[in-house]
């Protein structure tokens, strides 16, 4: 069974990342991007399906972990009867192709130590072919290679289609081990060094940690978040991948199981925020330029999520051979909410664009033809009903959420022309659209009775992301309907203290069976909503138990469960850390928000 999802620690390169966990084992694995096909895929299935262990003879778990300062470089110390052992795990930037590097130095003592590489590639379907050649093992099935070589040189063997290391390391001795994936037909790449490696490592990281402007309480989680972000970044592109993983569920045994590994654009504002506060102008600029490409062309195949270059076509399907992460089947490739409407992105393109001219960065001569085409679009199709930004598989519905971000698209506009008269637009169409989805908003998404705004219009279930309301500046935090809205919330989505998105249970919400965690975007919302309400002690007294909820290295999956304590959904999950920044900013009282 695979470990609990809070045990494992994220390394990565910037263009794919892999999961480590407290036994030593890098259970996940995608090479070479974050959406190519997994060749460790250990934690949607078992060992067979792909892993490479390194630990000490007969010991299951390390005795502490952590990233080395302000890096994504992880240690994992082992202390036994013998002896003390770390093992160093990281990806460095690379040059041509990805490189896993595993550097085992004795600390004290003498360790006796074994190591296992089970390497499936096709998600764990596909055995390949082990030869030597020049110092390496190396593994060929189909389009994918890897090469393994270790220094100084362990004698490794094969058996049951597995292979394998017993060595022993002294206090002082270090081993490096580097597995390199390259293209089947290509030669082998370059040998690297992996000490010279770690150290190069260690400098990227610091330098790219030491531009962080935040010098506030809780620096700590905060540049944690900010490295995690980073580390989700896919450098060539800019793009973000929402989290690392397929198929962590959101229910253990569940069918809420989806693939993440995709750039959604209602991200976009919340990442802009998040990187520009922390001091990262020019991540905030490839971002805002992904953005750009990815959304140009027609405005009606406006799409709510793009591969990590772009990609629009993200089909969905099944892996059958693998069981699923603690028995939670189906396991997902794809993501077919590609394909749904979901009229809330318009206001997250508008806003994120909109805040990029807020925040200094320069003006991209064809971003004002974009904007002006999607409002274009959004003016004939707002009145329409959607899948709303929780992509729910049931019926399409007029959400509220999805309303008042229809209405910050007609806002963003309107108030970038009075920026900037000479910009051409249709201004005073977006004045009277921006009134009238408003006034629609206000009588058919407002329950008079309860004093809150509701999922969707005519709907008596509630929905977290009304919390946004006055963020987004469509109503003032003081204004008794957003105060009716976040008592609502808080008291009827509430999961052991924190925030569910919407009620999952309720008849024909969401189109699937099963429930799910607190939502941890969520919580964050409501930490922001209680402060903006005039109630700081409750906010951060709140941001304080979600602190609390990350796992030893500092990181957050999507959910939590408050009955098992346990962190739910794919891992680890940026919109979990673009929350805890913009509510520590939120606290601190430097977040700027497009209100």
């Amino acid at each position: 069974m695979a470990a609990p999802i809070e045990d494992y620690a994220i390394i990565g390169d910037l263009q794919t990342a892999a999961l480590v966990g407290r036994d030593g084992s890098i259970d996940w694995l995608c090479l070479p991007r974050f959406d190519s096909a997994a060749c460790f895929a250990a934690l949607l299935g078992d060992r067979d399906n792909g892993r490479w262990r390194i630990a000490p003879v007969n010991s299951s778990h390390c005795a502490t972990r952590s990233y080395r300062g302000d890096t994504l470089v992880l240690d994992t110390v082992w202390e036994t009867p013998s002896g003390t052992v770390k093992v160093t795990d990281f990806m460095p930037q690379r040059d041509k192709a990805p490189d896993v590097i595993r550097v085992v130095e004795g600390i004290s003592g003498e360790v006796a130590m074994h190591a296992e590489l089970v390497l499936r590639f096709d998600y764990g379907n596909v055995v390949p072919w082990m030869r030597r050649i020049d110092g390496h093992r190396v593994a060929t099935a189909g389009p994918d290679s890897v090469w393994l070589r270790s220094t100084p040189n362990v004698p490794m063997y094969g058996q049951d289609m597995r292979t394998y290391a017993d060595f022993t390391v002294s206090a002082g001795e270090r081993v490096g081990f580097v597995l390199t994936w390259n293209v089947s037909h290509a030669r082998r790449l370059r040998r690297i060094d992996p000490f010279a490696a770690l150290d190069t490592c260690l400098k990227d990281w610091e330098t790219w940690s030491a531009q962080c402007r935040y010098e506030g309480p809780w620096r700590d989680a905060v540049l944690r978040s900010l490295i995690t972000l980073k580390a989700l970044t896919y450098a060539p592109s800019g793009g973000i991948a929402a989290a690392a993983t397929t198929s962590l569920p959101e229910e253990i045994g569940g069918v809420r199981n989806w693939d993440y590994r995709y750039c959604w654009l209602r991200d976009a504002a919340l990442t802009l925020n998040a990187l520009i506060s922390g001091g990262y102008l020019e991540e905030a600029h490839a971002w805002r330029d992904w953005l750009l490409r990815a959304v140009a062309g027609d405005p009606a195949d406006l799409q709510i999520m793009y591969g990590i270059a772009g990609e629009r076509r993200l089909p969905e399907y099944e892996v059958p051979w693998l069981a699923g992460y603690q028995g939670s089947a189906p396991v997902r490739i794809g993501n077919a909410a590609a394909g749904q409407l979901q009229l809330d992105v318009y206001g997250e393109v508008m806003d994120s664009l909109f805040l990029a001219g807020e925040r200094g960065l320069p003006a991209e001569g064809h971003a004002w033809n974009l904007q002006r085409a999607l409002m274009d679009f959004l003016e004939s199709k707002w009145q329409e009903p959607d899948e709303g930004l929780w992509e729910v598989r049931g019926p399409r519905r007029h959400f509220v959420h999805s309303k008042v971000m229809a209405w910050v698209a007609a806002d963003r506009a309107v108030r970038t022309m009075e920026a900037r008269p000479k910009l051409r637009g249709n201004v005073d169409g977006w004045r009277a659209m921006r009134a009238q989805v408003h006034a629609e908003v206000c009588e058919k998404g407002y329950d008079a009775d309860r004093t809150t705004f509701t999922q969707s219009y005519g709907s008596r279930e509630l929905d977290a992301a009304t919390l946004l309301i006055p963020q987004v500046g469509f109503l003032p935090p003081d204004d008794p309907r957003v105060v009716g809205t976040v008592e609502a919330v808080r008291a009827e989505l509430d999961l052991g203290g924190f925030v569910r998105r919407y009620s999952p249970e309720a008849a024909g919400v969401d189109g699937l069976p099963g429930t799910e965690g607190a939502f941890l975007a969520c919580s964050f919302w409501l930490v922001d909503a209680l402060h903006s309400t005039g109630r700081p002690k409750e906010a951060e007294d709140l941001f304080g138990k979600l602190l609390s909820l990350r796992n030893d290295v500092g990181l957050l999956a999507e959910e939590w469960d408050p009955v098992a304590g346990r962190q739910l959904g794919n891992f680890p999950q940026a919109f979990s850390h673009i929350g805890l920044v913009n509510s520590a900013l939120t606290l601190t009282g430097r977040r700027d928000t497009g209100a």
